[in-house]
């Protein structure tokens, strides 16, 4: 495995801090089903990309190119939306419930 193949994994897995059980629990709810930005169908990207998180999290190795492109994203979408939390009690935003989907509680230690 090369380095920056390695650096990949090592970034999502820091980026994402939910277990596959926590995020498909998460998925289920009406508040993850109620935010992010829909692509032409009922489901929104971000919804989408959780469902695929937990399938990367179960796979745990041997990666593919869209395996590792997606975890990029992961890891791109996480900072960046991570980096505009609003101030004040984030726990009901969309902002937190749009991390959530992503794989990401910013409120888990």
């Amino acid at each position: 495995m090369s380095k920056n193949v390695k650096s990949v994994i090592d970034e999502f897995h820091q980026a994402v801090n939910m277990t596959p059980k926590e995020l498909e629990a998460w998925l289920d709810t009406g508040e993850s089903q109620s935010v992010g930005q829909k692509d032409g169908d009922d489901e929104s990207i971000g919804h989408k990309s959780g469902r695929r998180i937990i399938e990367l999290l179960e796979k745990k190795d041997n990666y593919n190119d869209d395996d590792l492109s997606h975890m990029k994203k992961v890891i791109s979408y996480v900072r960046r939306h991570g980096a505009q939390q609003p101030s004040g009690d984030v726990k009901q935003t969309r902002w937190y419930y749009s991390l959530k989907n992503w794989g990401h509680d910013q409120l888990k230690s």
